[in-house]
């Protein structure tokens, strides 16, 4: 059967170029109980500076457009690089419910898998309209689709577009995602579905993540030899163990090459509650545009600036754009979280370079 790898595709890096970043509109008031009010507005400030530097595409129900305009023209939004999509959904966490975009290098195709949603398990009914929205941007665009046989939320996995992968087990091996597959079969599919070759695991996520541990609030690539993790400095918080055994884990994986990657550190943020409730706040929820690094940050002055200068010491030619993120993370995520990367068409140089050798 026709896989998007045997059909010379791969998840591209985010540090890659992008044609579009895509959100989903915030509707569902249950998601921030009590909190939703200030939530549409922040949607259109993170949609106004994504719009700075490239194309932001919204899945939003056609009769929400006028109103959304409306904010994001308060927001400053540049007009030209907003596009809607009548696209209704049921909640705003784009990078789990949307397309994962692959791209063929050779022939500059870029394409959706279509992987299987289910909230996570379950814990947040109804799902059926997010389930739709790769099958609906598929549509809009009139792009390829492959359509996965496996649950998988885009915030589960890390790519550094050469082929490896990091992931967590408390979240893909979870027996309330996938419980029919082994671990083999969902390395596998992941071969399969995403163009990739090498797997690396962590193992668990933060606490207050409800997603079971996705590797975006934890660990991320900043280059294929290099990654970026999140540590805490209080060896009494209960995230402190966890990240510990991460990084002893990071530092005994090795690159395709043999060597150690390069290891950088992020720190925590202190611990952000709302009515008692540890909340997943991370530095390692950060967005990549083209030319910029939207990060979040949590009005902590000292650890916000902290982790700014360690951003913009691994992406030098990148500017830094802080999005205050208290409100939105009262909904169990950031800015990586409620987006999704749509990557630029076209023969990368990568393939160029190649054709030329041959």
């Amino acid at each position: 059967m026709e896989s998007p790898s045997s059909s010379g595709f791969r998840v591209p890096a985010e540090w890659e170029r992008q044609e579009a970043v895509w959100l989903s509109w915030p509707v569902n008031r249950d998601t921030w109980p009590n909190h939703f009010e200030p939530i549409p507005a922040k949607f259109a400030e993170i949609a106004a500076a994504i719009s700075r530097f490239e194309i932001v595409r919204i899945n939003a129900e056609g009769k929400l457009h006028r109103e959304i305009y409306k904010l994001l023209d308060a927001a400053g939004a540049v007009s030209r690089n907003v596009e809607l999509f009548d696209h209704p959904v049921n909640d705003s966490w784009c990078r789990d419910h949307g397309p994962i975009f692959v791209k063929n290098d050779r022939t500059g195709e870029v394409a959706i898998t279509d992987w299987e949603y289910n909230a996570w398990s379950g814990k947040y009914p109804p799902f059926a309209k997010d389930n739709e929205i790769p099958r609906r941007i598929a549509g809009a665009l009139g792009m390829r689709r492959f359509e996965m046989k496996m649950i998988l939320e885009g915030g589960a996995i890390e790519v550094d577009g050469q082929g490896q992968l990091l992931t967590t087990e408390s979240c893909l091996l979870n027996k309330n995602r996938n419980p029919r597959l082994s671990r083999a079969e969902i390395e596998q599919r992941l071969r399969d579905g995403l163009g990739v070759q090498n797997i690396l695991w962590l193992r668990d996520g933060i606490v207050g993540d409800d997603t079971d541990g996705h590797i975006d609030d934890i660990t991320r690539f900043y280059r294929p030899d290099a990654i970026l993790t999140v540590l805490e400095a209080d060896e009494f918080d209960e995230n402190y163990p966890v990240l510990q055994k991460n990084l002893e884990l990071l530092k005994e994986m090795r690159t395709p090459s043999g060597k150690p990657f390069e290891i950088r550190t992020l720190p925590m943020p202190a611990p952000v509650f709302c009515d008692g409730e540890r909340l997943p706040a991370s530095y390692a929820n950060y967005l990549l545009v083209n030319g910029a690094v939207l990060l979040p940050v949590f009005r902590q002055p000292k650890l916000d600036a902290e982790a700014a200068e360690i951003l913009q010491d691994c992406f030098p030619e990148r500017e830094i754009v802080p999005i205050d993120s208290v409100d939105l993370v009262l909904g169990l995520g950031t800015l990586h979280c409620i987006s999704q990367q749509q990557p630029a068409a076209g023969v990368s140089s990568r393939a160029a370079d190649s054709k030329a050798e041959e």
